[in-house]
């Protein structure tokens, strides 16, 4: 079964936002075990964040509802908030800190 091109995006979309946090779960639970270095406020940020991103998922998708757009896009909007707070903290976790 060939996937129309919307389709094929919403999957590598989520494709990505799966293994990034996979990656920022390791990272952050290495730090909680002591085996790395992490930021003082990293656990609350951890569940600060969640909260925004909700909000941010909802209201995306309620407006992309409200334009008529397709189920895809309404799904892509919503998957983009988790999307871009995934992408900076695998990005933050995984900086190289000089000094």
């Amino acid at each position: 079964m060939i996937l129309p091109a919307s389709q094929v995006r919403l999957v590598s979309q989520f494709a990505r936002i799966a293994i990034e946090s996979n990656m920022v779960i390791g990272l952050r639970m290495a730090g909680m075990m002591g085996l790395m270095v992490q930021a003082p406020g990293e656990p609350f940020r951890m569940v600060a964040e969640k909260h925004a991103a909700v909000s941010e998922s909802l209201f995306a998708m309620a407006s992309a509802g409200m334009r008529g757009h397709s189920t895809e896009r309404m799904l892509s909007a919503g998957m983009r908030p988790y999307g871009r707070r995934t992408r900076a903290n695998s990005r933050r976790l995984t900086a190289v800190k000089s000094g």
